[in-house]
């Protein structure tokens, strides 16, 4: 059995968990508590990183608290501790990486430093048992990406965004059109009452090999024809997020169908799986169009619960159980000793690509690639 505390502080979301996997193979959240920011930076239309890492800092402990009292268990029935390392809000991250570290040297645990985007890629494997290989489209924070999952810790990108990821292009496009923040939610909700006709916005791309994708024209196309409306009303911001959305939603199921057939190249005897996961994943419309095209290729698609696509502690408690797993069948005495291992003096990374092999395409800084 192993029971494994995540912490997740990458962004605006300070989150703990408790997950288990018994001995039978089931495995089952416990707990999952998360303190959102909205209200502290709705202000400023955006997340602020000091903000969000005081705030981090103020409510981490007692959340961690709250998780392990909600899940029935005590310090000592814990296997290991995982926290978010990378990539993120460097000051979100470093308070989540060094708790969990003081947790672990307190209780003799294992520490597992766990890729936030990871976290997101198996999640479908937490819920829904999906085996290896499958489709993965990744649509967290400032990530748009196609990759293959092989198995934990083995990753190819396919295809990315070659400048604005669809997070920040939904809350771009929010922002110009004077929307509350956050952004994607309030465009959905202004894309429901409106008509996605009445604007034409281009598709970027469709018209190139590849799965890359672009939305920074698609952002710059709205702007532009909401200028030629001035003044806006009300209903000209609807129809413009209905078309933005629309447009958005064309090129993601393009994209995906083309991704299906890749995936049918490398893997012709098995059933394409396409799993959706990330903040964007629980924006309905684009799901609804991932399913329409789905069941056109005749594969499957996987969106988890939208509790478990935006940002959450679980998913990177189960990463850490994928990871404990994987080590335990590699090695059975791998959780013997003192439980504190060199994973102690891993640093918090503000980028750190899910695909480590793929050529950066941008951020390639010192910093490291960003994807």
């Amino acid at each position: 059995m192993l029971t494994v505390l995540g912490i997740e502080t990458s962004c605006d979301e300070t989150a703990a968990a408790v997950v288990r996997l018994d001995g039978t193979g089931e495995h089952r959240i416990l707990s999952n508590t998360i303190y959102s920011q909205i209200h502290e930076h709705e202000t400023y239309g955006g997340v602020v990183p000091e903000i969000a890492a005081r705030s981090h800092i103020q409510v981490l402990d007692s959340l961690t608290q709250q998780a392990m009292t909600e899940a029935g268990i005590d310090w000592h029935d814990l296997s290991a501790i995982a926290a978010t390392a990378g990539p993120g809000l460097i000051g979100g991250v470093i308070v989540g990486l060094m708790t969990a570290k003081s947790i672990a040297m307190a209780t003799n645990k294992p520490l597992l430093a766990i890729n936030h985007l990871e976290g997101h890629a198996l999640t479908a494997r937490l819920t829904d048992d999906v085996p290896f290989p499958y489709l993965l489209l990744l649509v967290s924070g400032g990530h748009t990406q196609f990759l293959l999952v092989k198995a934990v810790g083995d990753y190819e990108r396919l295809g990315t965004t070659i400048d604005d990821a669809i997070g920040e292009a939904f809350d771009k496009t929010a922002k110009l059109l004077g929307l509350p923040y956050p952004g994607g939610p309030a465009v959905e909700r202004a894309a429901q009452k409106g008509n996605p006709s009445r604007f034409k916005l281009p598709r970027p791309l469709l018209d190139r090999p590849g799965l890359d994708m672009s939305f920074a024209g698609l952002k710059t196309a709205v702007r532009t024809a909401a200028l030629k409306e001035e003044p806006v009303d009300e209903d000209t911001v609807n129809d413009l997020c209905a078309a933005f959305q629309a447009a958005v939603a064309d090129v993601i199921g393009h994209r995906t169908e083309r991704a299906f057939d890749v995936f049918r190249q490398r893997y012709p005897q098995v059933q394409p799986t396409m799993v959706i996961a990330g903040g964007v994943a629980a924006n309905n419309a684009i799901r609804q169009r991932l399913q329409e095209t789905a069941d056109q290729s005749e594969a499957r698609l996987i969106a988890p619960p939208h509790k478990l696509c935006t940002d959450n502690a679980a998913m990177i408690a189960w990463a850490g159980i994928e990871r404990l797993r994987l080590s335990r069948d590699e090695d059975p005495t791998a959780l013997s000793g003192n439980g504190i291992d060199d994973d102690m003096d891993e640093s918090p990374r503000p980028r750190w690509p899910l695909d480590q092999l793929s050529q950066s395409v941008y951020g390639s800084g010192k910093k490291g690639a960003k994807v």
